[in-house]
């Protein structure tokens, strides 16, 4: 017989700063535990009148036990819990999808530090939850007042393999040519997933061969944080690329849902650049086509999209937003420069898994190294990459900024955070939303040392 109960944290307070702009992420102990995270399952399910939900896990440390209480937390509101276990959020995005499920959540902080965790909310369909329905589960939560207590269940479940059919259902595998790849899962939760993928692509006839690096799960990350976006962690990848005479290197985040490309030199790939060749794959599959991209870089993209006869669509940063206009738009394919990449084909969710594998059929179609296929994009649109900074007011240093260029720019964007086009160059200031940071991006046309001068010029003025 079910009771009336009524939930209290140890710690007072923590589920409130544990929620974020679309997610919840925090630090483990004060603002995230198995209690909250408990809490919070529970008030998602009541709220969705969720039945069956989706329920998967990075391999951080603390990532089981939150993941436990979740499913405590979903049982206790009568939910049937479909349990993944250790699984990138792609993998949950799709098995929402393909079980019908009424929603489901992936226990991450993919790329922030070891003593961080999170998770991640969805709803039927893999939709992002709209803002109205998150804060009504964080209303919930802050009120931690539940009413009968249910009886769920655990229902272990596996959709890999028909997830990996739907990836290789992205690629022409007759166009492909020989590939020597270097893959670094960054110890994160890709390297299973990615044996899946490989084998299913070995089956089909794919010509690849895989140099696997940091390839097994490891809480501890021995090798560091899954963030190739630090510098610091880029050179593993780049140096096993150049040390095997690789044509490719694909590295991921901890949870794999972006995907970051190294040439065959061992340059980076910043991301606008993916965007770009991503938008070039899919007009020629899809002739007219509309294709989203946020709103910090934006020249590339533009470019390329308007050449092949293409419709480009501004979207605000954070794949809630990027979801919503690929679904307003009927986009094929969506794209942020951070190395989120979001297909219509795929739930219009992000994947980190297709992007390599559509860059992989574009080298063979164009008989092309990676870098020859970039190299003309660089030269006519040079950018500075995402340069973030640790200020204590982030709105005064961007309302002095904006006071100060708003009067040159040929246009200003205010959309998501201050965009400034300034004719000949472009750059585009805002507030991280889910980390203590103002980024800066800057673009120009056609001269790099343009790009450069105006970095300095703008660090200066936000260090002063």
């Amino acid at each position: 017989m079910g009771c009336r109960v009524s939930y209290t944290l140890a710690i007072s307070g923590g589920y409130v700063r544990c929620f974020k702009a679309y997610d919840v992420r925090g630090r483990m102990g004060e603002e995230l535990n198995p209690g909250i995270a408990r809490i919070i399952a529970r008030a998602y399910a009541e709220e969705l009148g969720a039945a069956r939900v989706v329920l998967g896990h990075d391999p951080r440390a603390s990532s089981a036990a939150l993941s436990a209480a979740v499913a405590e937390g979903l049982m206790a509101a009568g939910c049937e819990v479909l349990a993944l276990g250790l699984c990138g959020t792609e993998e949950m995005y799709f098995a929402v999808d393909h079980l019908g499920a009424d929603g489901g959540i992936e226990v991450t902080a993919s790329h922030n530090p070891m003593d961080y965790n999170g998770m991640k909310l969805v709803g039927a369909g893999a939709r992002p939850l709209t803002e109205t329905q998150f804060q009504a589960v964080r209303a919930r939560a802050v009120a931690a007042d539940f009413g009968l207590v249910k009886e769920g269940k655990v229902t272990p479940v596996n959709p890999r393999p028909e997830y990996v059919a739907r990836l290789t259902s992205f690629v022409d595998v007759a166009v492909l040519r020989p590939l020597k790849v270097v893959v670094n899962a960054g110890n994160g939760a890709a390297g299973p997933t990615f044996d899946a993928l490989a084998e299913r692509m070995a089956a089909a006839g794919a010509p690849f061969n895989f140099i696997r690096i940091y390839h097994q799960p490891d809480g501890a990350f021995p090798n560091g944080i899954p963030n190739p976006l630090l510098p610091e962690n880029q050179p593993a990848t780049a140096e096993a690329v150049r040390a095997h005479g690789a044509d490719m290197g694909v590295a991921w985040d901890g949870d794999f849902d972006r995907c970051f490309l190294f040439d065959e030199n061992g340059a980076f790939v910043a991301g606008e650049y993916v965007v770009g060749l991503l938008a070039q794959v899919f007009l020629a599959k899809e002739a007219g086509a509309t294709i989203v991209h946020d709103r910090r870089v934006i020249w590339n993209t533009q470019d390329i999209v308007s050449r092949a006869g293409g419709k480009a669509v501004i979207s605000q940063t954070g794949h809630a937003y990027l979801k919503a206009a690929m679904r307003e738009h009927g986009a094929v394919y969506g794209g942020e420069m951070s190395a989120h990449h979001y297909f219509r084909d795929f739930m219009c969710c992000d994947s980190g898994m297709i992007p390599w594998l559509l860059v992989a059929e574009l080298m063979g179609r164009s008989k092309q190294s990676l870098s020859s296929l970039l190299a003309a994009r660089r030269a006519s649109f040079p950018s500075s990459g995402e340069v973030n900074f640790k200020v204590a007011d982030a709105k005064k240093i961007s309302t002095k900024i904006a006071d100060i260029y708003g009067a040159q720019a040929e246009y200003v964007d205010q959309l998501d955070g201050h965009s400034f086009d300034m004719g000949a160059w472009r750059f585009n200031l805002r507030s991280s939303n889910t980390e203590p940071l103002l980024r800066l991006n800057v673009e120009a046309k056609g001269d790099e040392g343009l790009v450069a001068l105006k970095v300095a010029e703008l660090t200066a003025m936000i260090a002063d």
